[in-house]
């Protein structure tokens, strides 16, 4: 595994907010075009619509994993009426998106910018850690910390991560804080601590994910 290896992902997790076209019928399902600020949840509110409900109806779809141009079914809400967000105004509707991002356990954190990033792990070995198992700082390493690149993401930056699929970290996404760096840190990349052997962290491999850079 290489020392300090990251980058960026193109997955998702986050919010919505979209420019709304003229209410469909109540009682019909719609088919609806996401878009990257989409989730089960942000959706279950703008429909009026169950959480549990919008999940059943798209039970092939990765609560994790709702991405641009991804096709969803809308059931009807409760009495309410539905209604189809447009497809063609998403500039205009990212404009006007509140900048908060909703995590897998449902809290709600504000954030300043989202960048995409390739991601990398790394362990506690010697190997990896010429200083010994330590942060920039020499704070011990923990879950939570990740190393980046200080012209891109400041040291003592607060993160919330998404888009990586590993067993070793918390699923869905995680709050991180930047309290490493690494020569091999260059750019949208971030190396991920995770707590584990060296042979178990190596097979996170590189992955692209988003790193929302919280207030």
């Amino acid at each position: 595994m290489l020392f300090r290896k990251l980058g960026r992902r193109a997955a998702a997790l986050a919010l919505g907010g979209a420019l709304m076209l003229p209410a469909m019928n109540a009682f019909a399902a719609t088919t609806y075009t996401a878009t990257d600020n989409d989730t089960f949840w942000t959706l279950s509110k703008k429909f009026n619509v169950p959480l549990q409900t919008l999940m059943n109806a798209n039970p092939k779809v990765d609560p994790q994993n709702i991405y641009q141009g991804l096709k969803l079914t809308i059931p009807a809400g409760s009495g309410n009426t539905v209604k189809a967000a447009s497809t063609t105004n998403s500039k205009a509707a990212a404009s006007i998106t509140a900048k908060s991002v909703t995590t897998a356990s449902g809290s709600v954190l504000g954030y300043t910018k989202v960048i995409d990033m390739k991601a990398s792990a790394y362990s506690a070995s010697i190997e990896e850690n010429a200083w010994g198992a330590v942060d920039y700082f020499g704070n011990p390493l923990k879950l939570g910390t990740i190393a980046v690149d200080p012209k891109v993401i400041p040291l003592g930056t607060k993160v919330y991560i998404t888009g990586y699929n590993f067993a070793g970290l918390p699923t869905g996404g995680m709050v991180a804080t930047a309290t490493d760096a690494g020569s091999a840190i260059v750019g949208n990349r971030i190396d991920i601590f995770v707590p584990d052997t060296r042979s178990n962290v190596s097979k996170f491999g590189f992955q692209y994910v988003k790193l929302y850079v919280l207030k």
